[in-house]
């Protein structure tokens, strides 16, 4: 592994929110009518000489920890396992006793990245993504191998 993984800090803020508006479109994400920004939650970034390969967001309270974002800039190299990694053992110092996250239908990759990780998936949320639009029209109508995305799925991973 020839990339490090850090906490963001302050200073990272601005760049987090540059981040989340050119990975995910915008700083503001909707999941079942809540309105929030990743890039103000706490953050590890992975680098790779200088460069940033890889960053997780997440919120933890009350006992769970839910990741907010996830994106690798190298696939295949286990910057997104390491990063997922990372917040797992974050969540086990924070006494919690899971990681949850939200994805849509169409995010096959996602699902089988997380499912060989240990998640299960634990609720369907159907029409949450038409629900979602109404918050976030710039929400896409269609997502990966052309598949309507109109739904949301809830995955978890038990820590005790």
């Amino acid at each position: 592994m020839s990339f490090v993984i850090r906490p963001a800090a302050a200073a990272d803020r601005p760049f987090l929110r540059a981040f989340m508006r050119e990975h995910w479109g915008d700083e503001a994400m909707v999941d079942r009518e809540r309105v929030f920004y990743p890039a103000e939650n706490p953050a590890f970034i992975a680098e790779d000489g200088g460069e940033v390969a890889g960053v997780v967001t997440y919120d933890a309270q009350d006992g769970e920890c839910e990741v907010t974002s996830l994106n690798s800039l190298r696939r295949g190299q286990g910057i997104g396992g390491a990063l997922m990694d990372t917040v797992i053992a974050e969540a086990k110092k924070k006494d919690c006793k899971r990681v949850w996250l939200l994805t849509t239908n169409d995010n096959l990759v996602g699902l089988k990245f997380y499912q060989k990780r240990g998640f299960r998936l634990v609720a369907l949320y159907p029409g949450a993504i038409d629900v979602a639009r109404k918050l976030k029209p710039q929400i896409s109508l269609i997502g990966e191998s052309g598949i309507p995305i109109r739904d949301e799925l809830e995955l978890e991973l038990k820590l005790v």
